[in-house]
């Protein structure tokens, strides 16, 4: 029996818009540390890269130096903190409910591949109301990769019980981009997430404005999914 093909999402600035609740536990650190706040837009493009990276950029911008032991402290005081404000003002991005049950009824398998940590994934999605969409959650610590390392995305695959050759990677930053590059999959970006780059400029198969567009965008991929090395589609904006 051939294994289905499957579709993987990003999590934070994909599916959900969970910045509030990040940068607010971000502002919490730095409260504590005596340091000014990040100021919200600011913040929003420090996201994308995990938590320990949050806490450390959000340093660089206060212009404090952070030793390895700090960093390790501070991280787990951002999960701590962060695990009693998963989906306080964090929401789903338009239509992505629809488009999750669209591809679902055509046949494709689905699931998450993200560097927040499995068990505040699991929650969240929980949370947000679609956790049962997906065949696998594989958060930072999953494994012992994570993005940009391509074996995060391939794993995820195998442990979804997708079919690798048939694979699109859907995110919203140059971690996702990179990663599925690496692994030799199609990309999909969405331009509403956290960068500080434009995601048109990074490279992906496909750009959409909205999720109401990504069944279509899928479907526009040749064999659905991956093509070893490179896919060999010009990037464009998708409008259906």
């Amino acid at each position: 029996m051939s294994l289905p093909p499957i579709v993987v999402f990003d999590l934070d600035g994909t599916l959900a818009d969970t910045a509030p609740d990040l940068i607010s536990t971000l502002n919490v650190i730095m409260d504590r540390e005596g340091l000014p706040h990040v100021p919200f837009e600011t913040a929003r493009e420090m996201i994308g890269a995990g938590s320990r990276a949050l806490v450390e950029r959000g340093f660089e911008a206060a212009g404090r130096e952070m030793t390895p032991a700090h960093s390790d402290e501070l991280f787990r005081l951002f999960l701590t903190i962060y695990a009693d404000r998963l989906c306080v003002e964090s929401r789903l991005f338009p239509h992505v409910e629809e488009a999750l049950a669209t591809l679902a009824d055509r046949g494709y398998r689905l699931a998450v591949c993200t560097n927040k940590v499995e068990l505040h994934s699991r929650r969240l999605l929980e949370g947000l109301g679609i956790a049962g969409r997906f065949a696998a959650i594989c958060g930072r610590d999953t494994f012992p990769w994570f993005k940009p390392d391509a074996r995060h995305l391939t794993m995820t695959i195998e442990a979804a019980g997708g079919d690798p050759n048939r694979a699109v990677m859907i995110g919203d930053s140059r971690t996702d981009i990179d990663t599925a590059k690496a692994a030799g999959i199609p990309v999909i970006a969405v331009p509403f997430g956290y960068t500080d780059t434009p995601v048109s400029e990074l490279g992906p198969d496909i750009v959409i404005d909205d999720f109401d567009e990504l069944a279509a965008a899928v479907e526009r991929l040749p064999g659905h999914g991956r093509v070893v090395g490179a896919t060999g589609i010009e990037p464009v904006t998708l409008r259906v």
